[in-house]
């Protein structure tokens, strides 16, 4: 039996749309939702960085492009391609959410959205260890998004992927659009 739903396919498909549209008719039908999306910043028409988003819209830096060359002012820097990952930011306010889930009301279940578990996430093994916790708890059900598979594994996402209880969907343009249309995205939930 699946426990976990994830979406997985190429950047730019609609992941993480799907993942808010499921999460406002979740909601709409007196579902708990909790957790993060992660959202692309844009300025000037540009991508400069992304967000972390809770669903409550709280909204933190995930990663900005680089100003400076060698900026880092004496810190650690991890950095994903051109950009610079805000670990600080992103523990702050992700973090606090995975120490919440476990407070389900008076038993009730809850769905805990996790967008994404990517590489610049995964610079945070605090955030590595909440996620395999919030896998393993029995107050809540993940609806979430991993990378498709590119170059080095990342250990976390193939654990994941390898689950029994997890039940991962690959979207592409035309399914992201078929979802859409159908409402497929609310299949797993029905039994809320």
């Amino acid at each position: 039996m699946y426990k976990h739903v994830f979406l997985t396919g190429p950047p730019g498909v609609g992941k993480t749309t799907l993942v808010q549209k499921a999460c406002e008719a979740l909601v709409s039908s007196g579902v708990g939702v909790e957790g993060f999306y992660t959202e692309e910043v844009r300025e000037g028409g540009r991508r400069v960085g992304f967000d972390v988003v809770t669903v409550t819209g709280q909204r933190g830096h995930l990663s900005r492009i680089r100003d400076v060359p060698g900026s880092s002012h004496g810190r650690r820097e991890y950095t994903v391609g051109q950009y610079v990952v805000d670990l600080p930011s992103f523990e702050n306010l992700a973090l606090p959410l995975f120490r919440n889930v476990g407070s389900a009301d008076g038993g009730c279940r809850k769905v805990f959205v996790i967008d994404e578990i990517g590489k610049m996430e995964l610079f945070s093994q605090s955030f590595i260890r909440s996620v395999r916790q919030t896998l393993d708890s029995s107050s809540c059900t993940i609806l979430g998004t991993i990378p498709i598979p590119k170059g080095k594994p990342l250990g976390l996402v193939e654990e994941v992927r390898s689950r029994r209880d997890v039940k991962l969907f690959t979207v592409s343009k035309n399914t992201s659009r078929l979802y859409r249309e159908k409402r497929g995205y609310l299949g797993q939930f029905r039994s809320f």
